[in-house]
């Protein structure tokens, strides 16, 4: 049961000491395939950012599902850096889901 307050965020990048032999074995395919993805959502996000631009130059104001889009992107490539770059083996999903990134003054 929930009492109504939103769940407490999760640091993306954590220090984990143990680390699973397998897991790196595996990691090898799930690279490919988040390869592929992070990819192609580039290549529209590339053309988003395009289509933006010219949005902003000609109407003065940004267009919400371009921003959406972008910032989508960069969410789940945030998302992903964890398990591509070695950090821990919390395997995330190939395909986007909603992650929201935070920046925190410490």
């Amino acid at each position: 049961m929930t009492d109504g307050t939103p769940p407490a965020p999760i640091q993306l990048f954590t220090y984990v000491h143990d680390a699973s032999r397998l897991e790196l074995l595996i990691r090898i395919v799930y690279w490919i395939l988040i390869a592929i993805v992070v990819w192609v959502y580039g290549i529209i996000s590339f053309i988003c950012l395009f289509i933006q631009w010219f949005h902003i130059l000609i109407l003065g104001r940004r267009h919400e599902g371009l921003s959406n889009f972008a910032k989508g992107y960069l969410e789940y490539l945030v998302h992903v850096m964890n398990y591509v770059y070695i950090i821990n083996d919390r395997r995330p999903n190939i395909l986007p889901v909603k992650t929201r990134v935070f920046e925190e003054e410490v």
